[in-house]
């Protein structure tokens, strides 16, 4: 408890982003008990709830939209959705990453030389038109389904730097030590070689969880993915095309566009946070 302390006393904008992030995952957690109130146990989504384009008070603290919803309803139930998909992509992405990366790593030769191949064809083709064409066509996409098509085009960069910190350790004499001792490769990768990365590990997991989100917005603002999962990009699609900018209200567009800013700030403060505890020469430059 006494090192953790020490981490967040090192930087301050790490004890920053983590403040924000764990704020907006409290709301975000609380959301179904918070609605179930203020709405009396009926949908945030569901039309016709109260009167449109309502403007804020004491019941509806954002006003209402052009269905009638509570927009502060809303915000949380979208809040809620795109933690949720970029937590379980951005988680699935790293995890894809850290895998691939360990074994091309630590093998090296046609293996290191396969997977680099196929990390660089997932950087060099354009990701977005392909993810779109798939979330399109599929019948049936969830939570799940979404989050590993999104996943799966987010752990190549991940991937290639720490695949490239593994390369310069493989050759260590400790590494050399747990091969003569008689550990198995897989033992030596996760046990010996992967826990000096857990730092970069979650750097990595923090780009993935913005790059996921930042990819489902894209989609959910041109009308793509699954309609029952309303996140704070599809509510933006909704104010965009019922009006909203046109009639004047810009706080219902403002409102998600901010809870979204609040979270990408606060993953990169914490990577960067993050870089100033575990490399002293940063910590040096930055003064913290």
């Amino acid at each position: 408890m006494k090192r953790i302390l020490l981490i967040f006393k090192y930087s301050p904008k790490l004890t920053v982003g983590v403040v924000i992030l764990l704020s907006l995952i409290v709301l975000a957690v609380l959301e179904p008990t918070i609605n179930y109130y203020r709405l009396n146990g009926r949908s945030s989504t569901e039309i016709g709830l109260f009167d449109t384009f309502l403007p804020p008070s004491r019941e509806h603290p954002f006003g209402t939209e052009a269905y009638g919803r509570d927009v502060l309803s809303l915000l949380l139930t979208g809040l809620k959705y795109s933690l949720l998909i970029g937590f379980t992509a951005g988680a699935l992405a790293t995890f894809i990453a850290v895998v691939l990366a360990s074994i091309a790593g630590y093998k090296g030769g046609r293996i290191e030389a396969f997977i680099t191949t196929i990390a660089n064809a997932i950087l060099i083709i354009p990701s977005w038109p392909i993810l779109a064409i798939i979330v399109l066509f599929v019948r049936k996409v969830d939570l799940l389904l979404l989050s590993a098509i999104i996943a799966f085009f987010s752990w190549a960069g991940s991937s290639r730097q720490i695949k490239a910190q593994i390369a310069s350790l493989r050759e260590r004499p400790y590494i050399d030590l747990a091969r003569v001792t008689g550990f198995s490769d897989l033992e030596i990768m996760f046990k010996e070689i992967l826990p000096n990365f857990l730092p970069y590990i979650f750097v990595g997991f923090s780009y993935a969880v913005t790059g996921t989100i930042m990819a489902e917005t894209a989609l959910r603002l041109v009308g793509l993915g699954p309609g029952d999962i309303p996140s704070l990009g599809q509510f933006i699609n909704w104010a965009i095309y019922s009006g909203t900018l046109a009639q004047g209200h810009y706080l219902i567009v403002i409102s998600p566009i901010t809870f979204l800013i609040l979270t990408f700030v606060s993953l990169n403060l914490i990577n960067v946070g993050l870089d100033e505890v575990f490399n002293p020469r940063l910590r040096q430059v930055t003064g913290v």
